[in-house]
């Protein structure tokens, strides 16, 4: 029996989808990540948040066994946790719980004070490492980043090759606020509870606050604070992760 071809470097094989799926729709670009070889071994990664339900619903219409994975911080808001419960009860997805590692917590934050003078290791014991640890045996993953967020999001492609190996699926790279405005309305779509309460974005309850209308919808996420991302996006010395297999 032949022996299969090696795959081509990550960079490579991102680079191909996203010249074959550049005028494509993000379903069609999520419907193909799940069972393409050049992908691999996929899983989503939803933070059930302000915007989550139109990716959550549009895998609900591909494949609703693909592992979604759901970090609970510990300190999420009351309403996330009750919106990501009944949202995958009622889209009938297959969610993966992930929190912090117990004795992680025990020995760096007993009292859940660490957020307000370290926030970036509050993030990396709540939230990146718990996620490594999850990623573990998939070759990419799906998220729900988008250009018009800005910052670090503001070049996105469909396709990502991370520095880590594994590869990122953005299928909603390319939509702006009114794309997910109409998306939720078409398909008659639950908001996160705390968006009418005037929260755009919504992570844990230390770092998040109100956003004005004439503000970036960001703005609320660790205001005051050099940082805009909590960890699990970067590439360049932070949060890498590494694949299922090697394929760089």
């Amino acid at each position: 029996m032949p022996l299969e071809a090696p795959l081509a470097p990550i960079s490579e094989r991102a680079a191909e989808l996203n010249s074959r799926f550049a005028h494509h729709s993000g379903s069609d670009v999520l419907a193909h990540a799940v069972r393409d070889a050049l992908v691999g071994q996929i899983a989503m990664v939803s933070s059930f948040g302000a915007e989550s339900v139109v990716l959550l619903h549009m895998l609900s219409r591909v494949d609703r066994t693909i592992p979604v994975l759901f970090i609970d911080t510990e300190m999420l808001f009351p309403e996330t946790l009750t919106y990501q419960s009944d949202l995958a009860a009622k889209l009938g997805l297959n969610v993966k719980v992930i929190r912090p590692d117990r004795g992680e917590l025990l020995e760096q934050d007993v009292d859940n004070l660490l957020h307000l003078y370290d926030v970036d290791a509050c993030c990396a014991l709540r939230k990146t490492r718990p996620l490594d640890k999850a990623l573990e045996g998939f070759d990419a993953w799906i998220t729900g980043r988008k250009r018009y967020q800005g910052g670090q999001r503001a070049q996105l492609e469909f396709f990502e090759a991370g520095a880590d190996g594994r590869m990122k699926v953005n299928p909603l790279a390319h939509f702006d606020t009114d794309d997910i405005r109409e998306y939720m309305i078409n398909n008659r779509l639950p908001r996160h509870p705390l968006v009418s309460q005037g929260y755009p974005s919504v992570g844990c309850v230390p770092c998040t606050t109100k956003a004005r209308a004439d503000e970036d919808p960001r703005a609320g996420r660790w205001r005051g604070q050099a940082k805009d991302e909590c960890g699990i996006h970067f590439v360049d010395g932070k949060a890498v992760r590494g694949p299922a297999q090697a394929r760089t």
